[in-house]
């Protein structure tokens, strides 16, 4: 007989019976066409298909002091490690109510001894050939979710870098220097997440992915500025008539260069739908008083609904050069106070719960003094004019 290390390709059986005789006359039947291992209790026959080279299939005695080989099958199937493995019965129980219970098990087959070389060659090809097919496309299966997921998270990436971008450039007419974009993509996640808890039916709605998708969404809020001169958007005093009108349009602005993007692609995309509602809809109140449609409660998109909290508390908080940091208590009463006017009040709740949180992100990320003197010179540039504005002074306690 061939040694065999010499058979590397073949499939590989485990012999499983507590009688020398019956092994040694299966290896004889087997050796030429299989890789052999053999176990003499179901304990071993266990330890031996949970191993580092798992056979391919398992010919099982049933009559075994103590472990039988109903009890190893049993274990066989319910270890994920083992259940592909096809199991053979070949025992001398030959009643039919023990051959049902070997499959109901999950067995393959069943042969009752003495057994026909010839047939037992032929089912246990047969087997292999049926396993070597099922691995395949188990194989093939796991390649193609693994490709899926891979490909997931290109386009998850793709899709960050694309928010990020627009965000940055953004910011550009903002102050690029500053801490804004981050403060606010915090924030967002923090309120939304505290609005689940209270409101544990929004959870299909807003999933961990969903509320991570929101966060990077508010980096866009303010997309539509790009449209607005320096003299508007820089300017400290409340914008009137024409001026206030032209404001008013950053949102169509917006919302229609989100639009284009997707038209290019040809279809809506999943991941700009909250920042397209943000960027429309962040102006709306609760009450019907907000631009540009005019929308109350409910019809405001929920994304907009926090945006409008985010924006309001972000802007009372951070650092202006022409004003000082209104402090955290004092935003958060303002805030309160606006419950049911301008704010969803189920978001207001919300907020009041997770505060202190927000307090602590509007101190970690303050902005510091050079991103305001920077602020300053672009107000004095849009101006086309000097002016005396003194820089406020840094009181981190501001904010508590």
């Amino acid at each position: 007989m061939r040694d065999m290390l010499e058979q590397p390709d073949q499939p590989l059986i485990l012999l499983v019976d507590d009688t020398a005789e019956n092994l040694q006359l299966m290896s004889e039947l087997l050796f030429d066409h299989y890789r052999l291992k053999v176990a003499t209790s179901g304990e071993n026959a266990l330890r031996i298909a949970a191993g580092s080279v798992a056979p391919d299939l398992i010919l099982l005695d049933i009559m075994m002091p103590g472990m039988d080989g109903y009890e190893v099958c049993r274990q066989l199937k319910t270890d994920p490690q083992t259940a592909n493995i096809p199991v053979i019965f070949l025992t001398a129980k030959s009643d039919e109510a023990d051959e049902q219970k070997g499959f109901d098990l999950g067995a393959v087959d069943y042969f009752t001894k003495p057994i026909s070389p010839a047939l037992i060659l032929s089912r246990i090809n047969a087997h292999l050939q049926l396993k070597l097919n099922a691995d395949f496309q188990r194989d093939r299966n796991e390649y193609l979710e693994l490709a899926v997921r891979r490909r997931t998270r290109e386009l998850e990436q793709l899709q960050q870098v694309t928010i990020e971008t627009l965000a940055n450039l953004a910011a550009m007419r903002d102050n690029p220097r500053g801490n804004h974009l981050a403060r606010v993509e915090r924030f967002m996640r923090v309120l939304a997440k505290a609005l689940v808890r209270q409101q544990p039916g929004l959870e299909d709605e807003m999933s961990e992915e969903a509320i991570e998708r929101l966060g990077k969404s508010a980096l866009l809020h303010g997309i539509g500025k790009l449209v607005l001169p320096d003299r508007l958007l820089l300017a400290p005093q409340q914008a009137l008539d024409d001026d206030l009108r032209l404001l008013h349009q950053h949102t169509e602005a917006g919302r229609a260069a989100l639009e284009a993007a997707e038209a290019k692609l040809g279809s809506q995309i999943t991941f700009l739908t909250d920042a397209k509602h943000i960027v429309y809809s962040q102006h709306e109140h609760w009450d019907g008083s907000g631009y540009p449609q005019g929308l109350r409660g409910v019809q405001i998109p929920l994304s907009a609904r926090l945006m409008a909290l985010v924006d309001a508390y972000e802007d009372l908080t951070s650092r202006h050069p022409y004003r000082q940091v209104v402090s955290h208590a004092q935003a958060t009463a303002q805030i309160t106070n606006s419950s049911g006017h301008i704010f969803d009040p189920s978001v207001v709740l919300a907020f009041i719960e997770v505060s202190d949180e927000f307090a602590s992100i509007a101190l970690e990320l303050a902005d510091d003094a050079e991103a305001i003197r920077y602020e300053l010179q672009r107000l004095n540039d849009s101006l086309g004019e000097p002016i005396e504005l003194g820089l406020p002074q840094s009181d981190p306690s501001a904010l508590k």
